[in-house]
């Protein structure tokens, strides 16, 4: 998430929200007419159990910035500016409760049983990528038991280049992280949905 943040809402104004992130800073996410304010999206969110089958992902509702209110936990994603921890937010959602203990949790584990980002070097076994929720760099190691894949194909360690963007699942041992499973991200889905709605 380097362009966005999430927190729990602390302030409502005509023009902004104050959020607490998890790490404690209070950021100020300033919106416009021009922010679009969502909630919801993503398959993570059963709305019952009866015939909600047409349905199995959720798409995001647009909503009113009146309709966030303190406690809600959002995520606003736009220019971050560290310095004056502000976000001028392009796009607003408001995540339900459960989603946002998944994320929470997620972000916990970032560094202990997952890392993602973009690889910024290569060296032997050893991957550095920088991403994750700090956009830092971090390093995982690959043994001879790691899998690796791009898309499902399988590869291997060889295969993966400085500039892709890699996911890597695995575990810390004796402070250095060592993947189990690691999965080359393929470019933005965008690509295939253009290509499916082609009968007209």
């Amino acid at each position: 998430m380097g362009r966005g943040t999430m927190g729990t809402v602390t302030e409502v104004a005509p023009d902004h929200f104050k959020i607490k992130t998890d790490s404690g800073d209070l950021y100020t996410i300033f919106y416009s007419v021009n922010t679009r304010i969502m909630k919801g999206g993503g398959g993570g969110q059963r709305r019952g159990q009866g015939g909600d089958n047409e349905t199995p992902a959720n798409p995001p509702q647009t909503i009113k910035a009146s309709d966030i209110k303190v406690g809600d936990a959002i995520a606003a994603s736009g220019e971050i500016d560290a310095n004056a921890k502000s976000v001028g937010a392009v796009a607003i959602f408001q995540i339900d409760p459960e989603r946002a203990r998944q994320l929470r949790e997620m972000q916990a584990n970032y560094g202990k049983t997952w890392l993602m980002g973009k690889v910024t070097s290569i060296n032997d076994a050893k991957v550095t990528v920088q991403g994750g929720p700090d956009n830092a760099t971090h390093s995982f190691l690959a043994d001879e038991n790691t899998t690796f894949r791009k898309r499902r194909e399988p590869i291997t360690l060889g295969d993966i280049q400085v500039g892709d963007v890699v996911r890597a699942e695995g575990a810390v041992k004796n402070g250095t992280f060592l993947a189990t499973a690691v999965a080359v991200m393929g470019a933005p889905a965008q690509r295939d949905n253009s290509a499916a709605p082609a009968p007209q």
